[in-house]
């Protein structure tokens, strides 16, 4: 098992498609019909994942042959024809609630004993609401450790059936466990749900897969289904693609502003996940609906509410696509993942907070009150969940130093989900209409320049700050004495100075490169650079640098989002208020750490707020807190993300 898994950033938007594997839901509920069915079914799509594999396992104890082709991904499953015979064996259902909330009914409806377990993470889950449904039909069952858990010994003697009410607040699976079971009592079963159902399309889904094996569910209300007495008979099945993992792909679109296609999924998808894309798309990403495939092309996040009640699966990707939204956005609806393999809403909290992300945890679900430039790296706690892994993972597509601890959580239902994404990573030579530029952003006091210096000679590129230009004009109002706020005056000294970036800074044929560090040049810049007739007179030299060296590294305030908005590398470089204000104050000696600060802070609202050209994080720009790193750290991660991103 792997300790960590360190995820580096994109760099870039990422363009491209997926495979995603066959859907957990769908693959267990054919299995379990396809055990119980009369004949052999083959099933085609098939998901080979711990908890799918759990499933295998437990139908296979009830006497099911099964023939596998994990190449192909198919199953020849010989059913029972009917209720099983049980021989007191334990059925082991590994981390599976699926499986175990599933064939507990099953069990219930055979004839002998048999003792249901699994993991101590399945132990400590809910089970009493199912547990009081099938001694209701005359089950005797025994929890043997902690009352309404695992494990349970099962004493059965067959279901007459009749008619039962089960609460449906903490989940659908006992529902589609008994729907599952309903057409082996002899009397069938007819289900009346207490209260609003959670996630009420994966007991469609149950109805769906049944019908495919031949039995029908009649819906009499939104509250009272009836299955009769039937038999489930042979068929042949292909398992959909997994929707709640095409999330996370369809979120690292979003994250990135990318584009990703996920083929065997559309609109006619029976499940209810695939609602993921249509809250994407109130978000602002553009989403394709085609004919066996969904794409979706992110651009800005705004926020939102979103009531995430029938598709919970998909609020951890949603609160992770939050983190980088331009404002608040709500999930709510989602109590009862409480009861998941995790406590999932102080989870998110949790890790998200470690993140830089504002997060509330509600009653119902979370409050995400994102702020980008506050991101920032952590270790990634996942609570043997794979979702969290999963969900927590597309922060890194941006941000430095995501560090997921136990990785191998996500073989539960997605072994190969890390190459996946992998598989997205965008690659220079596949764009031909990008800047060969690195463009590096961020606020007052965060490095920029030093980093950018650095960066340069270790990738052996030419450098280039722009911030300098800005200063040189500050300082040559300085020397003539032109009023700041006199943005004529300031326009016209910008077409007038001769000015030279390189090694030293010369302003009109006077070495300056110490004169525009100055406080009097700090209080200065934010002004001249807000001037957009200053900004029009120094951008097209930008630019024009750019053109003539072939490209190299850039840093200043707009960079990535108005000077080279198609930048091939884009950087939004920061650090705590507090540390950027240490590193002013390191460099001034006539100012106190007090009045550095105030500075920065005014400086921050100047440039982040100016109508021309605001201080804003570029559309997929790497985000990197340098707080508590060296500048060798700062610059040996941007060049390894950066080689990356230029490999062959």
């Amino acid at each position: 098992m792997s300790k960590s898994a360190v995820i580096t950033p994109f760099g870039a938007s990422t363009i491209g498609s997926v495979k995603v594997p066959g859907s957990k839901s769908h693959t267990n509920r054919a299995l379990l019909c396809a055990a119980l069915a009369q004949g052999t079914s083959r099933l085609s799509g098939v998901l080979f994942a711990d908890d799918t594999e759990a499933m295998l396992d437990a139908i296979r104890t009830l006497g099911a042959e099964v023939e596998e082709n994990r190449r192909e991904l198919t199953l020849e499953i010989t059913g029972l024809g009917g209720s099983p015979r049980l021989d007191k064996s334990t059925i082991d259902c590994r981390s599976s609630g699926t499986t175990s909330r599933f064939i507990l009914p099953v069990l219930a409806s055979g004839h002998g004993a048999a003792t249901l377990d699994g993991s101590e993470q399945l132990r400590s889950r809910p089970f009493a609401e199912q547990i009081a449904a099938l001694r209701s039909l005359g089950c005797t069952l025994q929890e043997t450790q902690m009352p309404g858990e695992l494990p349970i010994e099962i004493q059965a003697d067959g279901l007459a059936g009749g008619e039962i009410e089960v609460t449906t607040d903490t989940s659908s699976q006992f529902v589609s466990g008994l729907l599952m079971a309903a057409p082996l009592c002899d009397k069938g079963l007819t289900l009346r749900l207490l209260g609003t159902p959670v996630s009420r399309p994966y007991i469609d889904m149950t109805i769906e897969v049944m019908r495919k094996f031949g039995v029908d569910v009649k819906k009499l209300d939104d509250s009272t289904y009836v299955v009769p007495p039937s038999r489930y008979r042979a068929t042949v099945l292909g398992v959909e693609p997994d929707a709640t993992a095409a999330s996370y792909f369809f979120g690292a679109a979003v994250i990135t502003q990318g584009k990703v296609r996920v083929d065997g999924l559309d609109k006619r998808s029976i499940q209810g996940d695939i609602q993921f894309v249509s809250v994407l798309d109130e978000l602002g990403a553009k989403v394709t609906w085609g004919d066996g495939y969904i794409e979706v092309e992110g651009d800005h996040i705004s926020g939102g509410s979103f009531d995430l009640q029938d598709f919970s699966d998909t609020a951890q990707t949603l609160a992770a696509v939050a983190a980088f939204a331009d404002s608040d956005l709500e999930i709510s609806g989602i109590g009862f993942i409480r009861a998941k393999e995790t406590d999932r809403l102080a989870a998110m909290t949790a890790e998200l907070t470690k993140c830089g992300v504002e997060i509330t945890e509600k009653p119902d679900g979370l409050l995400i009150r994102p702020n980008k430039w506050l991101l920032r790296g952590a270790t990634i706690n996942t609570y043997d969940d794979h979702r969290m892994a999963m969900s927590m993972s597309l922060l890194g597509l941006r941000v430095p130093r995501i560090e997921i601890l136990d990785p191998d959580c996500v073989n539960k239902t997605f072994p190969e989900f890390f190459d996946c994404l992998e598989g997205l990573r965008p690659r220079a030579q596949e764009r031909s209409d990008i800047a060969a530029v690195i463009a590096i952003d961020g606020p007052a006091g965060s490095g920029k320049s030093t980093v950018a210096r650095q960066l340069a000679a270790e990738l052996g590129l030419p450098h280039f700050d722009t911030g300098a230009m800005y200063r040189a004009v500050a300082v040559a109002a300085l020397r003539a004495g032109v009023d700041i706020e006199d943005a004529d005056a300031i326009t016209k000294l910008a077409k007038e100075t001769n000015i030279e970036i390189q090694e030293r800074i010369v302003i009109d044929g006077v070495d300056a490169t110490e004169e525009i560090r100055t406080p009097e040049a700090n209080q200065m810049v934010s002004v001249v650079a807000a001037n957009p007739q200053v900004r029009r007179v120094l951008v097209p030299q930008q630019r024009e640098w750019a053109t003539d060296l072939g490209g190299g590294v850039m840093e200043g305030r707009d960079i990535g989002t108005e000077v080279f908005p198609d930048a091939l590398f884009k950087v939004f470089l920061t650090a705590d208020l507090s540390i950027r204000a240490e590193r002013r104050f390191n460099e001034s000696s006539e100012q106190t750490m007090g009045s550095v600060l105030d500075d920065l802070k005014r400086r921050d609202q100047v440039d982040s707020t100016r109508e021309d050209s605001p201080l804003l994080v570029a559309p997929g720009a790497v985000i990197f807190d340098s707080s508590g790193l060296s500048i060798e750290d700062v610059v040996s991660d941007l060049a390894t993300i950066f080689r990356g991103l230029v490999a062959g």
